[in-house]
C-alpha cells in the first residue's frame, strides 16, 4: 500500500508544486505590478490559487493514475515508463503556455485563455504582435521551467517501485486502494464537494484585479475557456429578469430630439473613413495629451468637429471594426466577427451607402484574413477590398505589411478621378506592435513606450501628408473625413485592463464638406454611435442601428459602454464603473456612480450578448 500511495501522491503533488513555481515566475516577470501587492495579498494569491493548481494537477493525473491501477493489476513495469513519456511530453507544453502568458498578459491585461485561437489562421500577424517581446528572457523562462520540471520528475520517479507478485488477497486490496485513489481525484478536480464546480471566481479575493489574475492557473484557464467558448445557446450574463433588463437598456436609447442641425454643406458627401490603429486619446494634444506627438491631428481639430469623450467599445481591432462600421456592441470573450453567418445579419455603413449609389472600397496594408475581418467586409458589400497582396513586395517594409504612408499614397493614386460619391475606408497599421517605423524616431529612447510614441507620431505624419495632398484634389470640397481609432491602448501609463483611460479614443470630423469648423462636442459616446450620427446628417433612416444614438443630439442620454476580457465598463457624467463578470463585483466605482448605473451596465451586458446569440 505504501508503494502505491507514494507514487500516486508524489505524482499529484509534483504537478501542484510545478504550478506554484510557475506562479512565482509570473510574479517575478510582472514585478512592477506585483510590487504593489502587500505580503498578505501575495500570500493570498498562493492560497487562493492553490485550489486551481490542485484541480489541474488532478486533470493531469487522471491518465497516470489509470496506468498505476493497471500496473498493479497486470504487474507490467512498462506502464510506469508510459507515465514517464506522458509527463515528458506534457512538461514542455505546459511550460510553453506559461511562458506565452508572461508576455501576453503585459500586452492584453488578462491571463492566457482561448482568445489567441482566433488568430491561428494568420500566424505571421499574431507573431508580429509579440515582436517587441524580450525573446531571450522568455526563452530562458521556458528552459528554466522545463528543466526544473524534468529534474523534479526524475527525482520522484527514482522513488517509485515496481509492483511485486502478490497473492489474490493482497492483489485485491491493492486494486481497491488504487481505484480509491483514482476516484479521490474527483475532489480536487472539481475544486471540492460544493455544488458548483471550481471556476475563475473562486480565486478572486481582492479589489486589485492583478492580485486576482495572479491566482489563476494558466493551463486550467486555457482548458476552461476553450470549453466555455462553446456557449452558442446560453447567455452567461443573466443578471436580471429579461423584461427588467430590456427596460433598463431602452431607457438609454429613448428618442430625444426630433431633428439635429445639419453640419454638412452637401447632402451626399464623399466619405473618407480613416481608422487609426491603437490611437489612444492619451497621446493626442487636442485631447489633453502632449502636443508634440500629433501636430497634424491637432491642426485638423481646428478645422473640424472634435468629440472629446468617445470610448472604444472593445480592446481588439476586429471588435472595434464591428462597433465602428455596424454600430453593434462588442462581446467579451468572443467576437461576432468570428461567425460570418452572424455578421451577415448586421447592418453596415458600406451597404447603407451603397444603396444610395456610393462606390465603396476598403484599404488595409496588412492581411484582411486576420481575425476573420475579410468575411465581415464582404458581408458589408464593399465593391473593392485592397490589402497587403495588392502592394508590390518591395513595399513590405513592416512586419504587418506596408507602412501607413505607402497605404495613403495608394489611396491617392486610386482617387485621381474617382466615381462619386464614394465611401473609402482606410485602416492604418504602423502604430501596432512591434512599432517599427520607416523614418528617424522623433523621440529618444528604446523602451516600448517610447517606441509606441514614435510610431504614433509617424502615423500622424503620414496622415498629415495624405490630408495635405487630398485637399488639392477636386473632390475635396465634397468630402467628409472621419478620423477615429479602432481601440485605445494601455500606453502611456500602462493602464489596468478595465481602466476608462485605456478605452478613451479620438473622433474628429473634418473635410471640405463640413460646414462647421473649430467646434468641440463634449457628449459622452461610443464607437457604436458613429454610423447613425453620420447617416442622420445625410437624412438616411437609422432604425436598423438599434444599439446607437446620435452623438450630435444634445438631449440623447450621454453614456458609453465597453467590454474587456469578461468584464464591462460604463461611463456617464456621474462617473465610471467597471465590473468583473467572473467575481460579479465592481472593480472600479467612482464616488458619484449610482446603483442604477451598475444595473444598467449589467442589463446592457445581458441584453447585448443575448442579441448576439440570436443573430
Amino acid at each position: 500500500m505504501k508503494r502505491i500511495l507514494v507514487r500516486s501522491l508524489s505524482y499529484f503533488f509534483f504537478w501542484t508544486l510545478f504550478f506554484e513555481i510557475c506562479r512565482v515566475v509570473f510574479l517575478f516577470y510582472q514585478h512592477a505590478k506585483a510590487s504593489a501587492l502587500t505580503s498578505g495579498e501575495l500570500a493570498k494569491v498562493f492560497w487562493y490559487g492553490l485550489r486551481m493548481d490542485l484541480s489541474f494537477a488532478a486533470y493531469l493525473s487522471l491518465i497516470p493514475f489509470l496506468l498505476f491501477l493497471n500496473e498493479v493489476a497486470f504487474r507490467k513495469p512498462v506502464l510506469l515508463r508510459v507515465v514517464s513519456v506522458y509527463t515528458y511530453v506534457l512538461l514542455p507544453l505546459v511550460a510553453l503556455l506559461v511562458t506565452i502568458d508572461l508576455e501576453l498578459y503585459s500586452a492584453w491585461g488578462f491571463r492566457l485563455d482561448a482568445t489567441p485561437l482566433q488568430y491561428l489562421n494568420t500566424p505571421a500577424e499574431m507573431l508580429a504582435s509579440t515582436a517587441s517581446a524580450p525573446v531571450w528572457l522568455l526563452l530562458l523562462a521556458f528552459v528554466l521551467l522545463t528543466g526544473l520540471g524534468v529534474a523534479g520528475f526524475k527525482w520522484i520517479r527514482s522513488k517509485w517501485e515496481n509492483s511485486p507478485k502478490r497473492n489474490m488477497r493482497h492483489l485485491a486490496g491493492e486494486l481497491l486502494f488504487s481505484l480509491f485513489l483514482l476516484a479521490l481525484l474527483v475532489l480536487p478536480l472539481r475544486g471540492g464537494w460544493q455544488q458548483i464546480p471550481l471556476n475563475q471566481s473562486d480565486v478572486y479575493f481582492s479589489q486589485k484585479i492583478f492580485a486576482n489574475h495572479a491566482g489563476v492557473n494558466v493551463p486550467w484557464n486555457v482548458m476552461h475557456s476553450v470549453i466555455k467558448k462553446n456557449h452558442n445557446t446560453k447567455n452567461p450574463y443573466q443578471y436580471l429578469e429579461e423584461k427588467q433588463a430590456q427596460a433598463l437598456v431602452q431607457e438609454l436609447y429613448q428618442p430625444k430630439s426630433d431633428s439635429v442641425a445639419s453640419l454638412l454643406r452637401v447632402k451626399r458627401p464623399n466619405v473618407l473613413f480613416i481608422i487609426l490603429e491603437s490611437y489612444t486619446a492619451k497621446l493626442i494634444g487636442a485631447l489633453g495629451g502632449p502636443p508634440e506627438v500629433t501636430p497634424n491631428f491637432n491642426a485638423l481639430a481646428k478645422e473640424g468637429i472634435l468629440f472629446q469623450n468617445i470610448y472604444a467599445a472593445g480592446d481588439r481591432s476586429e471588435k472595434g471594426m464591428v462597433a465602428l462600421l455596424s454600430g453593434y456592441p462588442v462581446q467579451t470573450t468572443t467576437s461576432i466577427i468570428k461567425t460570418p453567418k452572424k455578421t451577415e445579419r448586421l447592418p453596415q455603413l458600406a451597404s447603407e451607402l451603397k444603396r444610395l449609389g456610393y462606390r465603396t472600397s476598403y484599404y488595409y496594408g496588412g492581411e484582411l484574413a486576420f481575425a476573420n475581418i475579410k468575411s465581415y467586409l464582404i458581408n458589408g458589400q464593399y465593391d473593392q477590398l485592397l490589402e497587403k497582396s495588392d502592394f508590390p513586395s518591395e513595399n513590405y517594409n513592416s512586419k504587418w505589411g506596408v507602412h501607413d504612408h505607402i497605404l495613403f499614397d495608394k489611396v491617392l493614386v486610386d482617387h485621381q478621378v474617382p466615381k462619386e460619391p464614394f465611401l473609402t475606408t482606410i485602416f492604418t497599421l504602423s502604430s501596432h506592435e512591434p512599432y517599427d517605423i520607416p523614418r528617424p524616431a522623433a523621440f529618444k529612447g528604446t523602451d516600448e513606450v517610447t517606441q509606441f510614441k514614435n510610431s504614433f507620431h509617424y502615423t500622424d505624419w503620414a496622415l498629415g501628408r495624405f490630408i495635405a495632398a487630398a485637399k488639392k484634389q477636386p473632390w475635396w470640397q465634397n468630402t467628409l473625413v472621419v478620423l477615429v481609432a479602432d481601440h485605445g491602448h494601455p500606453f502611456p501609463g500602462r493602464d489596468q485592463n478595465d481602466a476608462p483611460s485605456k478605452f478613451r479614443i479620438p473622433l474628429l470630423l473634418t473635410g471640405g464638406a463640413l460646414a462647421v469648423k473649430d467646434s468641440v462636442v463634449t457628449n459622452i459616446g461610443s464607437q457604436t454611435d458613429l454610423v447613425p450620427t453620420l447617416l442622420q446628417q445625410m437624412g438616411v433612416p437609422t432604425h436598423q442601428f438599434a444599439w446607437s444614438k446620435n452623438l450630435l443630439d444634445a438631449k440623447a442620454t450621454p453614456f458609453a459602454f465597453y467590454v474587456f476580457n469578461d468584464g464591462f465598463g460604463m461611463v456617464t457624467p456621474k462617473g465610471t464603473v467597471t465590473f468583473d463578470n467572473v467575481s460579479k463585483k465592481p472593480i472600479l466605482r467612482e464616488a458619484g456612480v449610482p446603483d442604477k448605473q451598475i444595473e444598467q451596465g449589467k442589463a446592457y451586458m445581458q441584453t447585448s450578448f443575448g442579441d448576439f446569440l440570436k443573430k
